[in-house]
């Protein structure tokens, strides 16, 4: 099922999911990848980013485009150059114990996609929800920062690294955002 942005300069609430659910961002090295890149979407190409958290297998972020730039843009380009970063990153990690599972995996999900001429890392849609209301974006907020939490990863969200919910307990720690409330 599609989830389109259809306000290109909206706030969204958005999820990317790995092909196959697969648990890829288990090593700093690949989660930095990701965070990396957020940060340069930030800096170079309009995205305004309110939260995030990325788990092993999936990506949420709240944000909007900068004004005069395009949300599906962003997050086209984004989805691009982390997949074949992350992708480079797990054939050349000597640590990586799943490498030619994940190569096989990830080559023969590109081959599925006519769009693809290598490898497909993340699903095709980005399931896109535009928050209109303050109390639907306080409830996915907060789905976002608990996120680990409810995985059994942390006791308490902002103590999560690769999670915004540090910002919001007023710790400003990892990867900055803009607050909402």
């Amino acid at each position: 099922m599609a989830y389109p942005i259809r306000d290109q300069q909206g706030l969204y609430f958005l999820t990317f999911t790995v092909v196959e659910w697969l648990d890829v961002f288990t090593r700093p090295l690949y989660k930095d990848i990701v965070m990396d890149s957020l940060r340069y979407c930030q800096q170079h190409k309009g995205l305004e980013l309110f939260a995030y958290c990325l788990m092993t297998n999936h990506l949420h972020l709240i944000a909007r485009a900068a004004e005069g730039q395009e949300l599906s843009a962003i997050v086209r380009d984004f989805k691009k150059f982390t997949a074949r970063r992350v992708f480079e990153a797990i054939l050349i990690n000597p640590q990586e114990s799943r490498r030619q599972w994940l190569e096989w995996t990830l080559r023969k999900q590109g081959e599925f996609n006519p769009k693809n001429t290598f490898i497909q890392l993340w699903q095709n849609h980005s399931h896109g929800i535009e928050l209109k209301t303050e109390a639907v974006t306080q409830q996915k907020l907060e789905y976002v920062h608990q996120n680990p939490v409810r995985a059994g990863i942390c006791y308490w969200g902002e103590d999560y690294v690769y999670s915004s919910a540090a910002w919001y307990a007023g710790m400003g720690e990892g990867l900055a955002v803009s607050l909402l409330f």
